[in-house]
C-alpha cells in the first residue's frame, strides 16, 4: 500500500492560507447575497425585472477592467457571471426553456448566459420552446438561429413569424462535435444519431471513417447520446456535457468538417417580461418581412438601408408557404432601433413591405 506524499512545510503553510482566504471568500460572497435578496425585495414591490443583461455585462466589465491579475479577465468574467446568476436565484429564479435532453448545446448557450444557478426547462424541439416562452411557463427561451457550417436553422425562423416574443439577446458558441459511444472504440458502428445540423456538419468525416453507418437524425444531439446509452451499435454525435451525462466513451474529438464551428442562439422572450435591452454601441436588429411581388421589390429594401448608412449583415428567405410564390425575408442589420440613423432606416423600409416585423435589437455576442 503506497503511503500518502509528505507534505513540506511550506506547502502546509500556504495551504492554511487558502483555506483562509477561502472562508473570507464564503462569508464575502454570503454578504453579497444577503444585498441581492434586499434588491430582490425593492425590484418586487416595485414591479421592476429581476433580470437585466446590461446590468450584468456592466458589473462584469467593470470587475474586468479592474482585474490586477494573475487570473485571467475571461476567467474572472465567468466566475462573476456564477456569482450573479446564484445571488439572482435567491432574488427570483429564472426559468429558461431549452432543447433537451440534458447535454444539448442549447442548454449551454443558457449557461453562458443566464448562469448555472438558472432553472433549465427542457423542451422536445424548438416549438416547444417558443411555446414555453410566450404561454409563460418559462421566462425566456433559448433557441438555435444560425451555424456557421450550415446556414440558418429553418424552423426557428418560422416560428418567429406567429409567436409574440422577441430576441432580447444571444450567444455565439464555439460547437465540437464528438463521436460517443458505450465501448471505447468505432468497431461495429451501424447506427450514428444526432440532430440534422450536427449531421450535416459532420458528414465529410462520417462519409470516411463511417461510410456504411445509417444516419439517424434526432431531435437533438443529447437525444441522440441517450439513445446511444441503450444500443452496443450506436453511437451519438453530441457534446463532452453529453457524454458525462449519459456515461458515454468519447471515441473521437471534435469531428465536425470545419474547425471554426459556431452556432448562434437567441435568448427570446416577452416583451412585458423583458422590454428591448438599451443600446450598447454593438448591437443587431433583426427583423423579418415580405414586400409586393412585383420587379425591383426585393432591391427596393436595401435603398433606406444605403441612405441611412446602415450595415446590414444578413440576408435570408424562407417561403410563406402561401401556394404563390411569396417569400419572407430575414433581416439582420447593425445597430440598435434607438439610434437614429437605424430609426430613419426602419421607418423608411416599414412603407415599402407588406409584412413588417421587429424580431429584436439586442447586444451582439462577442
Amino acid at each position: 500500500m503506497s503511503q500518502p506524499p509528505v507534505q513540506s512545510q511550506a506547502l502546509g503553510e500556504l495551504r492554511v492560507q487558502i483555506d483562509a482566504l477561502d472562508h473570507q471568500l464564503l462569508q464575502l460572497l454570503n454578504e453579497r447575497a444577503k444585498v441581492a435578496e434586499k434588491v430582490g425585495d425593492i425590484k418586487r414591490a416595485e414591479g421592476s425585472p429581476f433580470f437585466r443583461p446590461d446590468r450584468v455585462a456592466q458589473v462584469i466589465d467593470k470587475i474586468t477592467s479592474a482585474n490586477p491579475g494573475p487570473l485571467k479577465g475571461e476567467h474572472v468574467a465567468s466566475i462573476w457571471r456564477e456569482i450573479m446568476s446564484a445571488c439572482l436565484a435567491l432574488e427570483a429564479p429564472q426559468r429558461v426553456a431549452v432543447l433537451g435532453p440534458q447535454g444539448t448545446f442549447c442548454e449551454q448557450a443558457a449557461i453562458e448566459f443566464f448562469g448555472s444557478a438558472a432553472s433549465l426547462i427542457y423542451c422536445a424541439n424548438f416549438d416547444e420552446v417558443f411555446h414555453a416562452t410566450a404561454a409563460g411557463t418559462a421566462q425566456y427561451g433559448v433557441v438555435g438561429m444560425e451555424n456557421s457550417t450550415e446556414g440558418v436553422v429553418a424552423r426557428s425562423l418560422d416560428l418567429f413569424l406567429r409567436s409574440p416574443v422577441h430576441v432580447v439577446g444571444e450567444v455565439s458558441l464555439l460547437v465540437r462535435h464528438n463521436l460517443l459511444r458505450t465501448s471505447p472504440g468505432d468497431e461495429g458502428i451501424e447506427v450514428v444519431m444526432a440532430h440534422p445540423q450536427a449531421l450535416a456538419q459532420c458528414q465529410g468525416w462520417l462519409s470516411q471513417h463511417l461510410p456504411l453507418a445509417e444516419r439517424r437524425a434526432v431531435a437533438s444531439n443529447a437525444e441522440g447520446a441517450r439513445l446511444a446509452a441503450t444500443h452496443p451499435r450506436w453511437a451519438a454525435l453530441a457534446s463532452e456535457r453529453a457524454a458525462s451525462q449519459f456515461g458515454l466513451h468519447i471515441v473521437h474529438h471534435a469531428i465536425q468538417d470545419e474547425a471554426y464551428n459556431r452556432t448562434r442562439f437567441a435568448v427570446i422572450a416577452l416583451p412585458q417580461t423583458m422590454a428591448t435591452p438599451p443600446a450598447t454601441g454593438k448591437d443587431c436588429t433583426s427583423l423579418v418581412v415580405s414586400v409586393p411581388n412585383r420587379p425591383g421589390a426585393v432591391h427596393d429594401l436595401l435603398v433606406p438601408l444605403k441612405h441611412n448608412g446602415v450595415s446590414m449583415t444578413r440576408f435570408e428567405s424562407r417561403p410563406a408557404k402561401s401556394g404563390q410564390w411569396e417569400y419572407y425575408f430575414y433581416i439582420d442589420i447593425e445597430g440598435h432601433v434607438s439610434e437614429p440613423h437605424v430609426a430613419s432606416a426602419l421607418q423608411a423600409l416599414q412603407g415599402l413591405c407588406a409584412f413588417y416585423k421587429v424580431l429584436g435589437s439586442y447586444p451582439v455576442s462577442e
